[in-house]
Order: C-alpha cells, then sequence, then structure tokens
C-alpha cells in the first residue's frame, strides 16, 4: 500500500491545521492524501466476495471510514495513521455489508449446514474430513460442495473480522497476533476464544492454514495467494471458505460449551 508522500513537516502541519483550527481545507487535503489507503483495502477485501458486491459501494463505505479515522485521530500521540486508518476502513466496509445484508438467505442456509457438516463430522472421525465426506453428508456431488462453498465466500469474510465485542474495533482474528497487546480490560472469554481458535487452526489442512496465515497475517489477497501457492483463485477461495466454516463451527461448539458450563 503506497500513500502520496509529503514533507514530514507538511504533513504535520495539516493535522495542526485541521485539529487546532478547524481548517476544512487541511482536512480535505488529508482525505486526499490517504485516499490510497481506501484503495488498497477495498481491493483487498473485494477478491474475497461475490462478483455481485460493487467495489464502488466498498470504496464509498471505506472513504466514510477514512473521513471518520482523520476526525476521532490524535496526531498528538505519535501513532501511525495508517495502521489506524485501514482498521477504520475495513470497519466501515464491514458495517455495510452488514446493514445492506449482502448475504442471501439462501447463503446463510448454506454456510449453517456446512458448519454443522463440519462440527459432526469431525467430533464423530475426531480428525479433519474431506471433501467427499463432506459430499456424502450433505447428499450432494463434490463439484455441488465447491459451489457451496463459492456461495457462502462473503460470509467467510467477515467471520474473523468480525469485532468481539460490538462497541469495539478489536476483532476475533486480532487476539491471536501481539501478546503484548492485552489490556487490562482482557475477558476470560477472550482467553478461551484465543485457545479456542489455536486449536482449530492446529486442525485445519496444510493448505487451509497457509490460506489463513497469507490472508490474515501477510495481507495478501486472494488472487495474491493464487499466484503464491500456485492454484486459480477459485480454488483459493474455496480453502479459505472451508477453513472459515471449520472454525466457526469450533467457536460455536466452544460458544454451547461455555454456556452449559
Amino acid at each position: 500500500m503506497s500513500v502520496q508522500k509529503t514533507t514530514k513537516c507538511s504533513n504535520y502541519e495539516l493535522w495542526v491545521q485541521w485539529k487546532e483550527h478547524d481548517n476544512l481545507e487541511a482536512k480535505k487535503q488529508l482525505i486526499e492524501l490517504y485516499l490510497p489507503i481506501v484503495d488498497f483495502v477495498s481491493n483487498r477485501m473485494a477478491a474475497g466476495l461475490p462478483r455481485s458486491v460493487s467495489k464502488d459501494d466498498l470504496s464509498s463505505n471505506g472513504v466514510m471510514g477514512l473521513i471518520d479515522a482523520i476526525e476521532k485521530f490524535d496526531y498528538r500521540r505519535g501513532l501511525q495513521f495508517e495502521t489506524y486508518a485501514s482498521w477504520r476502513v475495513r470497519g466501515s466496509i464491514l458495517d455495510g455489508l452488514r446493514s445492506g445484508d449482502w448475504v442471501p438467505r439462501s447463503a446463510r442456509e448454506k454456510a449453517k449446514k456446512i458448519e454443522e457438516a463440519y462440527q459432526h463430522l469431525e467430533q464423530h472421525y475426531l480428525r479433519s474430513v474431506t471433501d467427499a465426506e463432506m459430499s456424502a453428508y450433505l447428499d450432494v456431488s463434490e463439484q455441488e460442495f465447491h459451489g457451496m462453498l463459492q456461495d457462502v465466500a462473503i460470509m467467510s469474510l467477515c467471520s474473523l473480522e468480525d469485532p468481539i465485542r460490538e462497541e469495539e474495533s478489536e476483532m476475533r482474528i486480532s487476539v491471536m497476533v501481539d501478546e503484548k497487546a492485552k489490556n487490562p480490560e482482557y475477558k476470560v472469554n477472550e482467553h478461551y476464544l484465543k485457545q479456542t481458535l489455536i486449536e482449530g487452526i492446529h486442525k485445519l489442512t496444510e493448505k487451509e492454514r497457509t490460506v489463513v496465515s497469507l490472508f490474515y497475517y501477510e495481507d495478501l489477497s486472494l488472487s495474491e495467494i493464487a499466484e503464491v501457492m500456485t492454484l486459480s483463485p477459485s480454488r483459493i477461495s474455496q480453502l479459505h471458505s472451508k477453513a472459515i466454516m471449520r472454525l466457526r463451527s469450533v467457536l460455536e461448539k466452544n460458544k454451547s460449551m461455555l454456556l452449559e458450563a
């Protein structure tokens, strides 16, 4: 991701003019300066979404997130704005997807069936199940099963990027990234969530783990992962959907166990 370069002085001065003097022209220049962040995040997210989702809609929601970030950012703390803005832009795009209800009811029903199938079969066999076993259980061909994975791709994208708590921006996957990032508000349920995710990832196949790692940790798009793994983008999308469906079923199982405890 590249952001238009400006001198440190001029960049700092824009923040001063906007934050200290409510200079709307400075705010406008900051928006233009950091627009590449919106392009970067929206392009990356679009790679894992159905074609029916408009790239323009993603960008529009992303711009709203960028504006929100510029309005709330405290330049005096010396933090990296690009990192902060990326989280805000991503969150705004996800909010737009949820509020627009991009996920058809049929896709939600397929996702539920897949999650329940993974949970049932992996409890029964005590191992990762194959596509053939999943297809047999769902009473569909392997080709139809792969099509179902494609149909639920949008839900797979949002799953691990949902916030742990609705009022916060920290996402499920983030609790596995930086041990030092824990704060005094770290809760017991987040500890169990982390352990559950780690155990779930260990149960994934090698290819599924690679896709999850490259997508969530290396910030590669699905098309870039396809190049790295020398597989087709559709195959990478299937692997990503399968991995997330497995993890979702593990999380649901863990949630049920906590409620029963």
